[in-house]
């Protein structure tokens, strides 16, 4: 009786070596990449982050209850504006950002049930078109509400936001800490790291929780988990709240680190590249959607530095590098819907469900072949 528990002790010192390890590699990331590639690479690093926060919140709509949302750069862009019109000279208010991070969060919750409630009997193509129509919507009211009253300033933008700061401690400005030089850029990394952290452990909270398996029976069979007594309404508009409200944090963080917000910033696109991530890094499972965010985000900037290496070893550019990216990314996508049609790192639930269609379908095929001889 006394061999798994030492096996189980053995297990559980394992896992904290290696979360010490991974929390040593998080903390010193930004220095390693600023020395080895640049002080551009911190912020592509803090980019990353965003999105993940972003494809967590996506996640709990697409991947946990099973609807298909193609409108969610609106609530980034809800967080984002409200952050930059109440922390601007465009207002003159310059609301400080621990109360402006929590009232966006709140407003584009407040924006995913609008969003949510006429949807609530559309499934598959017809609430993904609604969703898109709404996204759309946002981004040409943005574009459009500076007449007859100035409100977002248009196509032009919102610019001179206020950084976060802590008192009078502000991360847009370098400080030295303790001997070491930390840049705005790095300053911004930790406290991305430090929210993206958060989001995570509440998205894991609330897969575990009794809201998650709802969500999961509705993605399942919502007709079955109205029988067993789930209030699917109240559910669904869950969902679109919670995944708005990591949007509206994310956008609120866009907006202050960025220093400047358009409407060109959240277009369909964006809402599409999200969604990629989901799908690339394996749909409701939390360390998938962290590693497709990651890939997504870290390739394509990668792949800039091809033009470099064409003038260098060609003496002109052959291909455009924004052209191969997306020549990439699409073979990327098509690869993997081939051979992992569940992501790279599926949850072990959508495993077992590809697994048992594609043996259905192979048994199909091989009845109507047999039948066909």
């Amino acid at each position: 009786m006394s061999a798994p528990k030492v096996l189980s002790a053995a297990s559980r010192r394992s896992a904290w070596l290696f979360f010490l390890l991974l929390g040593g590699l998080l903390v010193a990331l930004p220095f390693l990449v600023d020395a080895g590639l640049g002080r551009s690479w911190v912020r592509v690093l803090d980019y990353t982050l965003l999105y993940i926060m972003l494809a967590l919140g996506l996640n709990i709509v697409v991947g946990y209850a099973g609807l298909l949302d193609l409108g969610y750069i609106a609530f980034y862009a809800v967080g984002a504006y409200l952050y930059a019109l109440l922390a601007s000279p465009h207002f003159g208010l310059h609301l400080p950002f621990w109360i402006l991070l929590p009232l966006g969060a709140s407003v584009a919750a407040l924006f995913g049930v609008l969003l949510g409630a006429p949807t609530l009997r559309l499934r598959g193509d017809y609430l993904a078109i609604v969703t898109l129509g709404f996204g759309e919507i946002i981004r040409i009211f943005l574009n459009n509400l500076n007449a007859p009253v100035n409100i977002t300033n248009g196509p032009q933008g919102v610019n001179l936001i206020d950084p976060i700061s802590f008192g009078g401690f502000s991360l847009g400005q370098p400080h030295n800490l303790a001997g070491v030089l930390c840049s705005d850029a790095h300053q911004y990394y930790y406290l991305f790291l430090t929210l993206t952290l958060a989001v995570i452990f509440i998205a894991l909270r609330l897969q575990d929780s009794r809201i998650g398996r709802a969500w999961v029976a509705i993605r399942e069979d919502e007709v079955a988990a109205e029988a067993v007594g789930i209030n699917t309404r109240n559910i669904k508009l869950l969902a679109f709240a919670m995944g708005a409200t990591f949007g509206g944090v994310a956008g609120g963080l866009f907006a202050a680190f960025q220093g400047f917000v358009s409407p060109e910033s959240f277009n369909l696109m964006e809402s599409i590249m999200i969604l990629c991530m989901i799908v690339l890094g394996g749909m409701g499972n939390i360390p998938g959607v962290v590693l497709g965010a990651v890939l997504l985000t870290v390739l394509p900037e990668a792949l800039r530095y091809i033009g470099d290496l064409q003038r260098a070893t060609l003496g002109h550019v052959v291909v455009e590098p924004s052209d191969l990216r997306m020549l990439l990314f699409g073979l990327a996508l098509l690869l993997v819907m081939l051979y992992r049609p569940a992501g790279i790192l599926p949850s072990s639930r959508r495993r077992r469900e590809l697994t048992a269609v594609s043996g259905v379908a192979e048994q199909e095929q091989s009845s109507v072949y047999d039948a066909q001889r």
